[in-house]
């Protein structure tokens, strides 16, 4: 009986272990996003519909203080005069709790919503989740969201540092095409 529990060992070590992320399917463009509610970085129950008639960049990232994620936050804050006058709200996502976010948001000044996605179940409707059974984390994906709430663009390669440009260069074609018709 040991012999046999020690022969399998390697196999269930290799399932849980290296067990594939699971992978969910990624909300396509002209789809309704998913709705949400999660607490933001004061804890403060934040909705998807609480933005409904606005653009919504939803950004979802895998750590809190790391350098992409940090890039790619700042670039965010620095542009983010640039999403408000194009009608956007920018919200970040990760598995990370609030209290992470709180010290994240105030060492960077982030002047936009991170919302704490504890349970992984938001990044899970989006696709946007890496999980290895021990290990949950956000992948770095965007989704650009309507103001009638349905997925305009998903972007699943992501540079961070230049990112928050190339959102608001493709909300700017979009609300020209939307405008033409």
């Amino acid at each position: 009986m040991i012999r046999k529990l020690a022969a399998a060992l390697p196999i269930l070590f290799a399932l849980v272990f290296l067990a594939a992320p699971a992978r969910a399917a990624v909300p396509a463009p002209g789809t309704a996003a998913p709705g949400f509610s999660l607490p933001d970085q004061s804890g403060a129950p934040r909705r998807l519909a609480e933005w409904r008639g606005k653009w919504v960049v939803l950004y979802f990232y895998p750590k809190d203080d790391t350098p992409g994620c940090t890039t790619e936050a700042c670039s965010f804050r620095d542009d983010i005069s640039l999403l408000t006058a194009l009608g956007a709200q920018v919200v970040g996502i990760s598995v990370d709790d609030t209290l992470s976010h709180k010290a994240f948001a105030e060492k960077y000044q982030l002047p936009f919503p991170l919302l704490s996605d504890a349970t992984a179940e938001v990044a899970r409707q989006y696709g946007a989740l890496s999980d290895w059974v021990v290990v949950k984390m956000a992948k770095r994906y965007t989704f650009l969201i309507d103001p009638a709430g349905r997925v305009a663009k998903v972007y699943l390669t992501v540079d961070a540092a230049r990112h928050s440009k190339e959102v608001a260069a493709d909300l700017k074609a979009l609300q020209a095409r939307a405008s033409a018709r």
